[in-house]
């Protein structure tokens, strides 16, 4: 029997048609996988079909046959992602406010090609990303690629930043002036992505969200700041910033009710040691950067918790509210 036309598309066909038509649900029959075939313009005879089925698993796509009444019925039994592993993708998207609505679609668009048809329309139903609060810096992919690019190849990188003024407009900051930093890294707090980069000017470490960096290069000076990042524990420095704000950096007591517990462990992880004071209290010892954002977080815990030392920073607090009062006379 002659092999059939367009047999150098066969395989690739074949994959294509299990992977959006089969998952653990949905099955697919012989004479159905050679009138799809037939739809991309593909003949075969089932004994072909039968050994590319086989020859699927060398791409790492499994195809399970199960006997149903006096024929079997065909499905892909195992995919790169899960469904609820694509449901958890789709969500960590939409919530993003870095990622603009028109890439964040884009992007989800993508995912649904990784599961059959079916599962496809389950993560469609997911999908709010209209209305979401997002970005409007479509560059921002291209932003993160060459932040990589810089840190990869040991150079600094320039840029501009904007801001936005009470007319709704981007306004570049400084009057346009490019900001030249090293790149160290990339955090993402608060919904928001920020680069962590050395500032050779103002010899300290600075955080920029990348959503507001414009026109990015990279330049022909290697990095700097070195030093700094050598004993910097990225992670560790996150959690001790608040909103990716500066500040000093203290150990700092916090009084805190007992209901508040899950509070400051998913704030500062499980390794924090809590002391008792009574039936309803504890203590912790926080390394922190004590900014105003760290005193806003404070505040929205209510009577629940309290600033007990050092010193310098309960009096920190105290101007902290005293100022807050004096806004709102």
């Amino acid at each position: 029997m002659p092999k059939g036309t367009n047999q150098k598309f066969k395989l690739y066909r074949l994959a294509q048609i299990m992977l959006e038509k089969t998952d653990e649900e949905h099955y697919i029959t012989m004479p159905e996988i050679m009138e799809s075939l037939a739809e991309y313009n593909v003949t075969a005879d089932r004994k072909s079909i039968y050994t590319d089925l086989r020859d699927l698993s060398v791409l790492g796509i499994e195809v399970e046959g199960e006997p149903t009444g006096n024929r079997y019925h065909y499905h892909v039994v195992s995919r790169t992602f899960e469904l609820p592993e694509l449901k958890l993708l789709v969500d960590a998207i939409q919530s993003s406010k870095f990622i603009t609505e028109k890439k964040s679609n884009a992007l989800i668009k993508k995912l649904e090609k990784m599961v059959s048809e079916y599962d496809a329309q389950k993560l469609q139903r997911q999908v709010y990303v209209s209305g979401r609060i997002k970005t409007m810096n479509e560059s921002i992919y291209y932003t993160v690629d060459a932040i990589h690019n810089a840190i990869s190849e040991n150079k600094k990188i320039k840029f501009q930043y904007y801001q936005w003024n009470v007319k709704k407009e981007m306004e570049l900051r400084h009057n346009g002036a490019w900001y030249h930093i090293s790149p160290w890294g990339l955090s993402w707090d608060d919904e928001n992505y920020y680069l962590v980069g050395y500032d050779s000017d103002a010899e300290k470490i600075k955080h920029y969200r990348v959503d507001k960096m414009l026109h990015i290069r990279l330049s022909s000076e290697n990095r700097e700041g070195k030093e700094f990042f050598n004993k910097l524990d990225m992670a560790d420095y996150a959690k001790k910033s608040f909103g990716m704000f500066g500040g000093k950096e203290q150990t700092v007591k916090l009084l805190v009710k007992n209901n508040l517990v899950g509070v400051i462990i998913d704030r500062f992880g499980k390794n924090v040691i809590l002391f008792p004071v009574d039936d309803e209290h504890f203590t912790v010892n926080v390394d922190v950067h004590v900014s105003r954002q760290f005193f806003g977080w404070v505040f929205s815990l209510g009577e629940g918790i309290k600033i007990v030392g050092p010193d310098d920073v309960v009096k920190q607090m105290r101007t902290e509210i005293e100022r807050m009062i004096n806004q709102y006379k």
